[in-house]
């Protein structure tokens, strides 16, 4: 029970610090940690193949959004403040008070004899598309801002 409480400890702070960091290197660094606490959730709840698609999707998108990211984005000699990430870091934590406070009881529920990783694969059509989407949408993204600058350059 500590573990998981940890780990979405972790999961919050790391996606906080992923959303407002200035650095886009440390965006993305926090953004691996994000992933990275993501697949071990599923792994200490019993999914360990969506744990390891996770990591290996993870892997793939970062490297995506570290090459774009160095590419694309203006390098700023401005550094982030001690003062800034420990507010960020002191945000995430709030934000996972209720992780760690409030619990939600897994014995009752429609599928109770369902374990997590049947739940995961058999149950989640809608989420694999959701996932493929947001996929596609920024592999869209990056390529309209590619496009962009190569017909501003010329």
């Amino acid at each position: 029970m500590i573990t998981l409480e940890i780990l979405s400890i972790g999961l919050i702070i790391s996606a906080c610090l992923a959303l407002f960091l200035d650095e886009v290197v440390y965006s993305v660094a926090a953004l691996a940690g994000t992933f990275l606490f993501t697949a071990l959730l599923y792994y200490v709840n019993g999914a360990f193949y969506a744990a390891i698609f996770q990591f290996v999707i993870g892997v793939g998108t970062l490297a995506i959004l570290f090459l774009s990211g160095e590419m694309l984005s203006d390098k700023s000699t401005r550094k982030t403040s001690p003062k800034k990430l420990s507010a960020l870091i002191g945000a995430g934590v709030v934000l996972s008070l209720p992780a760690i406070f409030l619990s939600i009881s897994s014995s009752t529920g429609v599928y109770s004899d369902t374990s997590f990783g049947d739940a995961l694969w058999n149950l989640s059509g809608v989420d694999v598309i959701l996932q493929a989407l947001v996929i596609l949408t920024v592999a869209l993204g990056i390529a309209i801002i590619l496009y962009e600058q190569k017909k501003g350059g010329k």
